[in-house]
């Protein structure tokens, strides 16, 4: 079964250098909109862009003549190139093997970055992380070396968001609180940015933001830093500051907006913008000090994305606003309702008539039908009568019922006659169990316990089905810990996407690890439901700590901001009884 990855693209960032020109030889934009729409923004020096390690200088490489049409490895079809700088060019191309549109970064092989690009590219798509826009491939062919990225048609750059206006107070909030996360966990793995601008932070259509570029955007430019989180951090900052106050937190003009007032200095944005969160304005300061910037309550200093996360932590949370509620329109009683329905409008003053009602039927017909009705009725009588006999006569033989055989077994007597009521077993924990390939979304496994129905653990698109192939992936699915030796009885498992068919296996296993084969656990129940719930009943409770709950079929979905359609589900609650 082949996969289908999410649809999206790290194009060249727009972060300030010349636009893409009518002719090829005035081609010097650093960027695209997600949506196509090339954007316009003046030049920046390092300062505006907040900097620490100045761009390495313009390197005089001729980039190799490629055109729309032209196809990388049988599989990449180019579409329309839309960044052409420095030796590289960026192009937006066709999958043709996946049916999905991907982004390219091209440059000769011969070029002095072509190394250390290959090299960010292959570690940042180790990263795996959702949070950022991920590296599909990159390769070194034909004297050529191409990176291939996602592509996310419903993203739209920061850049274009602040074009109208600051970010609202949550917004803002999550913007800084989801990509603080973000380049925490990069820098963990050794992976830094160098060029996080607002055109390189995304906000799709579901109010998630992500990040592009993650190293391969400072590795094009040649961009290196002796402080990379710190330098990162202001960033984040910078970014921060311009979502709440539309302004960038330097002298300079840059990505559309307008810079501070000069001789003035950094100053918090709540005095820079009438009604900005304090809290917030504290939080860029403190991002910011390193660049000369003073909080105003002295807070020690962020100097990484990791001390950015704590001290969002200590923030009290920013709730998103109350939805705008909306009076319904007046009721108004129609013609129907006033008992008015087809018939004539009174006219005002007039004495409406009384309507004379119909005469008894008094024909031969109307003789026989009201004895029929006078029949059945009688009928009716008496079988009622005789089912009520019946019925007291079977209570008489028996007094003392037969016990329940429901929850119990036999020679239980008394035992027998109570129904056993099932225990809900609490989850400790979780992970992704990988039988073959890559992971889904090993991320979000504990959204599938959080109690939460909006939140869900997805799987990735697929574009066979609704059977998984055995020979590309057996299966997908999530290993439950419930903390110690549990009698399994039932498993009830939430789904996002109904339609076709989902079959859900309930393995037991001794342990969470993939190492763990599937031959080796113990089948306890099976399932296939058309619906948006699948129910596994064990016939025979089994005791074990450890719980597989394994696709094995996936239903057809339409596309998503996740993935493009295909076969694929999504996990939104899971709960096993005992």
């Amino acid at each position: 079964m082949a996969e289908r990855s999410t649809a999206a693209v790290d194009v060249a960032d727009n972060s300030g250098d010349e636009p893409l020109a009518a002719k090829a030889d005035e081609a010097t934009a650093d960027g695209v909109a997600q949506t196509g729409e090339r954007e316009t923004a003046g030049d920046e020096t390092d300062e505006a862009r907040g900097d620490s390690t100045p761009e390495a200088a313009p390197v005089q490489v001729s980039p190799p003549e490629l055109h729309s049409g032209h196809k990388l490895a049988r599989r990449y079809r180019l579409e329309e190139c839309v960044t052409r700088l420095d030796g590289f060019s960026s192009w937006r191309a066709v999958d043709e093997k996946l049916r999905r549109a991907v982004g390219v970064h091209l440059l000769p092989a011969d070029h002095p970055r072509a190394r250390s690009v290959l090299a960010a590219a292959r570690s940042s798509a180790l990263l795996g992380d959702p949070r950022f826009v991920q590296v599909l491939d990159a390769v070194e062919e034909n004297d050529l070396v191409y990176v291939v990225h996602e592509w996310l048609p419903d993203a739209t750059e920061l850049t274009t968001l602040l074009a109208a206006g600051p970010l609202e107070v949550h917004d803002a909030y999550q913007l800084v609180h989801q990509v603080s996360q973000a380049m925490a966990a990069a820098h963990r793995e050794g992976l830094a940015h160098l060029r996080l601008t607002p055109s390189a932070v995304l906000r799709t259509s579901s109010g998630q933001w992500r990040i592009r570029g993650l190293a391969v955007n400072a590795a094009l430019r040649g961009i290196s830093s002796d402080t990379p989180q710190r330098t990162d951090t202001e960033a984040i900052g910078a970014l921060l500051y311009a979502a709440l106050t539309q302004r960038w937190p330097y002298e300079q003009d840059a990505f559309g907006l307008s810079g501070l007032p000069k001789a003035v200095g950094l100053i918090a944005p709540d005095q820079v913008r009438a009604g900005v969160h304090r809290g917030l304005s504290e939080l860029a300061m403190r991002a910011l000090v390193n660049d000369g910037a003073t909080a105003s309550r002295q807070e020690p200093p962020c100097t990484t994305p990791e001390e950015l996360v704590k001290a969002i932590g200590e923030m009290p949370r920013i709730r998103p606003p109350e939805p705008a509620f909306t009076a319904p329109p007046e009721y108004q009683r129609t013609t129907y309702q006033q008992g008015t329905y087809a018939r004539a409008q009174a006219v005002p003053g007039a004495t409406r008539p009384v309507p004379t009602p119909p005469p008894p039927l008094q024909s031969r017909t109307g003789k026989a039908l009201k004895w029929a009705v006078s029949a059945l009725l009688i009928a009716a009588l008496g079988l009622g009568s005789w089912q009520l006999a019946d019925a007291l006569m079977d209570q008489g033989k028996s007094k003392n019922p037969a016990p329940s055989q429901t929850g119990g077994s036999d020679g239980d007597g008394d035992k027998g006659t109570q129904k056993q009521t099932a225990a809900p077993l609490t989850i400790k924990g979780a992970q992704e169990y990988i039988a073959k390939g890559d992971a889904q979304n090993p991320e979000d496994v504990d959204k599938t316990y959080d109690g939460d129905s909006s939140t869900y653990w997805r799987t990735k698109s697929f574009i066979d089905g609704p059977d998984m192939n055995p020979a590309y992936k057996p299966g997908v699915g999530i290993v439950y810990d419930l903390g110690s030796e549990q009698a399994v009885s039932a498993a009830s498992i939430g789904l996002r996407y109904a339609g076709d068919h989902t079959t859900v296996t309930l393995y037991a296993t001794d342990s969470m690890s993939s190492s763990t084969s599937l031959s080796s656990m113990k089948k306890i129940g099976t399932v296939t439901t058309n619906g948006t719930t699948a129910k596994v009943t064990v016939n025979k409770p089994v005791k074990s700590q450890y719980v597989l709950v394994w696709f094995t079929a996936l239903p057809k979905a339409p596309g998503d901001q996740y993935s493009d359609p295909g076969y694929k589900q999504a996990v939104t609650d899971v709960k096993f009884t005992g």
